[in-house]
């Protein structure tokens, strides 16, 4: 791959996350400080993002991937979605602010797909030459974290900034879109495409794999607790009193770019079911630090909990995602990577999503919520899920080079 095109992918993808990073870890906060907003409405607003995975592949299978290319289709999303994100910071009630978000959700999630699209089209050797790419995404993450810190816009109840700062971001993505590699459409004019390719259920023969069948489940199940995490931890660290708790929670990303590379170490040397059982027990450990730390003396055991999103997401997600490939071989690779991303994404975290702030709504207190009782109930769940997980999955052996 030229050099050039290898700095304009890294920039898409510094953008792409940029963007999402910039509103979404801290529009908890932004709608309770803003709206007061229940745990149900916070719900609403979050498993947007279900939303946005389930009608994704529709929007990539019916039109993407058979009329236009990849690139212009991306440009065209994220302009739009740009005015959609400034309608959402301007908003004077959740009732206003719902819709807008909404139909941000709609568009920005069939983007992922996009990006990954243009990005391979472009690639000789994706296994090799994707990593030092996509990093730049984890990059853009972390600096729209330390941008919300930097201005101190959660201390001063002035996150609507943040969905203007996206915007703008957006903007300037929808524009350089434009400019990216060409990545025409896959499909040729006149070939059919069914709904059970777009949806991925092609792959569902591989259900037939009792222990591949497990670990769907299992991933599934474990998005149910995931969703706590993107749902309330922020606002958890800023009615707790943690400052700046927008830049602390990079460390997350920070730590997922850390234990990525690592990965296959730890892949070729423990095998994949430790490192799936590493994963979900990372997630129970943090909650159960959420829910006994603080932002006085125990402020480590918050900031250790947020480290743990490194091993919780890449030992489970990132070797799910290895998994699934190696299980699928190169006839159902597309389709298992489809059907797993709007199992999880799309139904689990939106279960997740809608359980997470029910269960908020049952713990309010005067100043806030009582936090130690609601981290406790993902917790046990997460456990619940390792133990079953444990005993019922088989180890699958997979070796993947380290180079």
């Amino acid at each position: 791959m030229k050099f050039n095109t290898k700095v304009q992918l890294s920039f898409l993808f510094f953008l792409e996350f940029f963007i999402w990073g910039g509103w979404f870890v801290t529009m908890g906060t932004f709608l309770s400080q803003r709206f007061d907003a229940s745990g149900g409405q916070l719900a609403m607003a979050y498993e947007t993002q279900s939303i946005g995975a389930i009608i994704a592949p529709f929007i990539i299978g019916l039109i993407a991937d058979r009329y236009f290319a990849a690139q212009k289709i991306l440009g065209i999303l994220h302009l739009v979605g740009a005015v959609l994100l400034y309608l959402a910071g301007a908003s004077e009630s959740f009732s206003s602010f719902y819709p807008f978000i909404l139909g941000y959700m709609l568009l920005y999630m069939p983007t992922l797909s996009l990006a990954n699209a243009i990005a391979f089209h472009q690639m000789d050797n994706p296994s090799k030459e994707f990593a030092p790419i996509r990093v730049l995404g984890s990059l853009g993450w972390i600096i729209a974290g330390l941008s919300i810190g930097y201005f101190a816009w959660e201390s001063s109840q002035l996150l609507t900034y943040t969905f203007y700062m996206t915007s703008l971001a957006s903007a300037m993505l929808g524009v350089y879109s434009f400019f990216l590699p060409n990545t025409p459409p896959k499909v040729k004019r006149g070939e059919k495409v069914n709904l059970k390719s777009i949806l991925g259920l092609d792959a569902l023969v591989l259900f037939k794999d009792r222990s591949y069948l497990i670990f769907f489940i299992a991933s599934v199940l474990v998005c149910i607790p995931l969703a706590f995490y993107y749902q309330h931890a922020n606002q958890f660290l800023n009615e707790v009193g943690m400052q700046a708790a927008a830049s602390k929670m990079i460390l997350g990303q920070i730590s997922e770019v850390f234990f990525l590379l690592l990965l296959p170490l730890f892949l070729n040397r423990f095998g994949l079911k430790k490192v799936l059982i590493f994963g979900v027990l990372a997630w129970g450990l943090r909650y159960l630090l959420f829910a006994y730390g603080d932002a006085g003396q125990q402020v480590w055991m918050l900031l250790f909990g947020i480290i743990l999103h490194g091993i919780s997401y890449d030992f489970f997600f990132v070797s799910g995602q290895i998994y699934t490939d190696f299980k699928a071989g190169a006839q159902y690779k597309s389709a298992a990577q489809g059907l797993i991303t709007l199992a999880t994404y799309g139904l689990g975290m939106l279960i997740g999503f809608r359980l997470a702030g029910w269960l908020t709504d049952q713990y309010v207190s005067e100043s806030g919520h009582f936090w130690k009782e609601i981290w406790i109930q993902p917790a046990i769940f997460s456990f619940v899920i390792l133990i079953l997980f444990l005993v019922s999955f088989k180890n699958q052996p997979i070796k993947i080079k380290s180079t």
